[in-house]
């Protein structure tokens, strides 16, 4: 199934980290953890309407890895896979 967000919303896969504490010792999945807050972008929307009826695009393109809120955007299931789906103001920064 494809998905194609709407509006100023965005498509994210989160990158999973393995964890490690500092002293080395490796966290197995089933430890409690975080929630993700970096991710690479999968599709965008094609920008946020204005009320004058101008379309702003948005900053953020397929492809790049972001940095976002943590609890910001919404959690979804696609074909077994996990995605988030994401409002560019959820979006803090473009890792580059």
């Amino acid at each position: 199934m494809k998905i194609k967000p709407l509006s100023d919303h965005i498509l994210i896969e989160t990158i999973n980290q393995t964890e490690r504490t500092k002293s080395g010792i490796f966290l197995p999945d089933t430890a409690e953890k975080e929630k993700p807050e970096q991710g690479k972008v999968i599709a965008v929307g094609p920008g946020k309407l204005l009320s004058s009826g101008k379309k702003i695009p948005l900053e953020v393109k397929k492809g790049d890895v972001v940095l976002f809120t943590k609890y910001g955007p919404n959690e979804i299931k696609v074909d077994g896979k996990e995605y988030l789906i994401a409002k560019e103001e959820d979006i803090l920064a473009i890792l580059e």
